[in-house]
């Protein structure tokens, strides 16, 4: 069970498909109370951030209209539910981590729509302009964050980055 961290654009078809069946699995679990993986790391560490369940069921559901696929099942969550505008600041594996694992996973398979980033001055490169397109002084201000940034390919700065991209 995993709901990864990083754009659903880096998730190959079987990741994406599959992230967007066990979101659905988390919601069921905390929105109706079931016992099933009601424990698990994964599940726990939502319990709290509907909202953002929400969220990240919104931009799987883009990047598989962007990929061909029509998706049926909204998240029945109210906006009153959970932090809004707060994401989980818990990782299973910090963001970096999940670049690795999906780099050894994808191996000798097909990768996402957006290639894995080697460092973090690609992460930044390949979402900058998306950045800028929705909100320019945003845009300006990750961009002297990640300026001062001493090292994008430590762990924890890499993850700092992230969580930037994310909010």
């Amino acid at each position: 069970m995993r709901i990864w961290d990083i754009n659903p654009g880096y998730l190959n078809r079987q990741s994406l498909l599959g992230e967007h069946r066990e979101l659905h699995g988390i919601v069921s679990i905390i929105v109706n109370g079931k016992k099933g993986y009601s424990k698990h790391p994964e599940t726990l560490r939502w319990v709290g951030y509907e909202w953002a369940l929400k969220m990240r069921h919104e931009l799987l559901a883009a990047e598989m209209s962007l990929r061909g696929f029509n998706e049926k099942t909204p998240v029945m969550i109210s906006s009153n539910e959970g932090k809004e505008g707060v994401w989980p600041e818990e990782y299973i594996d910090a963001p970096r981590e999940q670049f690795t694992l999906l780099a050894g996973k994808y191996k000798k398979k097909k990768q996402g729509r957006i290639p894995l980033p080697k460092n973090g001055q690609q992460v930044w490169s390949q979402h900058k302009y998306s950045v800028m397109a929705r909100n320019v002084p945003l845009y300006k201000k990750i961009g002297r964050e990640v300026a001062n940034i001493s090292s994008l390919d430590s762990t924890d700065e890499f993850s700092a980055l992230a969580a930037l991209l994310t909010k």
